[in-house]
């Protein structure tokens, strides 16, 4: 059927018929292969998942009513009861909707990344996985971007449209200031999001001090750390003598790749800087799940949904 075919591939660039100034070919191709490949994982790996995991996960006030005998009594609502002088009980219903929040890491260490399309890219992937698995289930999806500031917020909507407008944002961001400041998202995030939420953070956590501002989100919402690794962060490449520049802080350093000493030293610091990363975000009560730019970019978030699911059964 190739008008069905063609209409399917045209989805992108009718969502972004009100904005043609965003739309070029290569972006709309990339936004439709996007779409294409987290579509058919988030149907194929993450739908039941994402029901058991994280739906009905919370409650909310309906009413409050009289007492009836056999009622819990933790349940008495003490101020209606005092105003009228008779006992009364509150009402919950389980959530009907749930709210997906990305948020994005969008410091310059982020642009750096070799593999594929860099860090934005996978983000942009991962964002996108999220949000068709909150479109299948009839939820809410929506994106934080930040450095050491906070530099866009799209407030959490219904629908493809919506999904595909956060895609293009990411990869069309703009540059942002150089570092990466994790608790600015953390603490934004605790003040802009009224209900509980499932809150996926994506960076390469290069950053230290967010763990107390992590801690206090995570004790509201359900807040999943997703770790982009690029190889490059773990193990120095022998390219002889160069110059490195730190992305975020514009510093330089001239090392010599080729020495092996070298080489065994900054493996050495990625580790070290690897498990305190881990070791912060395990103290704020956090799940970490790594991601390497060279591998499958979705297979860790669906087994991580698998291993979830299981240790919940």
């Amino acid at each position: 059927m190739p008008m069905l075919r063609r209409r399917r591939r045209d989805r992108a660039a009718r969502a972004y018929a009100d904005e043609p100034s965003l739309l070029t070919p290569e972006l709309a191709a990339r936004v439709r292969r996007l779409e294409i490949r987290t579509r058919h994982v988030a149907a194929a790996l993450l739908s039941g998942n994402y029901r058991s995991l994280f739906r009905g996960s919370g409650i909310e006030f309906s009413e409050a009513r009289e007492y009836v005998v056999g009622d819990d009594v933790r349940r008495i609502d003490w101020n209606v009861t005092a105003r009228t002088g008779t006992p009364w009980v509150k009402e919950f219903v389980e959530e009907r909707e749930l709210t997906v929040i990305c948020a994005v890491d969008v410091s310059a260490s982020q642009r750096v990344a070799q593999p594929q399309s860099g860090r934005l890219g996978a983000a942009a992937e991962l964002a996108a996985l999220l949000g068709f698995a909150a479109v299948q289930n009839h939820d809410r999806a929506g994106l934080l971007t930040f450095s050491d500031r906070i530099e866009h917020f799209v407030p959490p909507r219904h629908g493809t449209k919506h999904v595909l407008r956060i895609m293009r944002d990411i990869l069309l961001q703009s540059r942002a200031h150089g570092g990466t400041r994790i608790a600015a998202a953390t603490d934004y995030l605790q003040r802009v999001l009224p209900r509980r939420s499932v809150v996926f953070l994506i960076s390469d956590w290069f950053d230290d001090g967010y763990t107390q501002s992590l801690r206090l989100l995570a004790q509201r919402h359900d807040v999943v750390a997703l770790v982009l690794v690029d190889p490059v962060d773990l193990e120095l490449p022998d390219m002889g003598l160069v110059e490195v520049e730190d992305a975020e802080s514009g510093g330089r350093l001239l090392v010599d790749s080729a020495n092996r000493g070298v080489r065994e030293r900054y493996a050495a610091a990625a580790r070290t800087r690897a498990a305190r990363r881990s070791e912060q975000i395990a103290r704020a009560g956090v799940d970490e799940v790594t991601i390497r730019l060279d591998r499958d970019l979705l297979a860790p978030v669906a087994a991580y949904f698998r291993a979830r699911a299981r240790g919940r059964r």
